[in-house]
């Protein structure tokens, strides 16, 4: 069973828009950590940040959340982020670690999702040379 903490951060990111991401600090503690395969940064402005450029570059980005699991102060929720790109539609799959300080507000965020596979390799002249390298270097059976 969920708790009431976890559902509400998963209902804000499963609507999350350019007007709900001014609650951030709803969520997040004033000097959170945010860490995924592109960006590593501090601080509840520097966060912001990221999706403020998440909705700049994407089309109708959207979480949709897929297992729970919570033990003590973490929690990893798996999900599938569904986005937009030049009216082409992309699906990256992931997984995000999320540490809770003693005020419920999240301290660290760390998004685990292959970039080469989830992205690259979908993308036009780029997912050819990553297609390309991942058969150059995939051992035979």
């Amino acid at each position: 069973m969920t708790t009431p903490q976890v559902q509400n951060i998963m209902a804000w990111y499963a609507n999350l828009s350019p007007t709900s991401l001014q609650d951030i600090a709803k969520y997040y503690a004033d000097d959170a950590r945010f860490k995924d395969p592109f960006n590593e940064v501090q601080g509840l402005k520097a966060i912001q940040a990221i999706f403020e450029h998440m909705f700049a570059t994407t089309q109708y980005p959207k979480f949709i959340f897929e297992e729970v699991i919570e033990q003590e102060s973490k929690v990893f929720l798996t999900w599938q982020f569904h986005f937009g790109l030049r009216g082409k539609s992309y699906i990256v799959k992931g997984g995000s670690m999320l540490t809770f300080n003693a005020q419920g507000l999240i301290i660290d965020h760390r998004d685990y999702w292959d970039a080469a596979e989830e992205l690259w390799e979908k993308l036009p002249i780029v997912g050819g040379l990553v297609g390309w390298l991942r058969r150059r270097f995939k051992v035979s059976t």
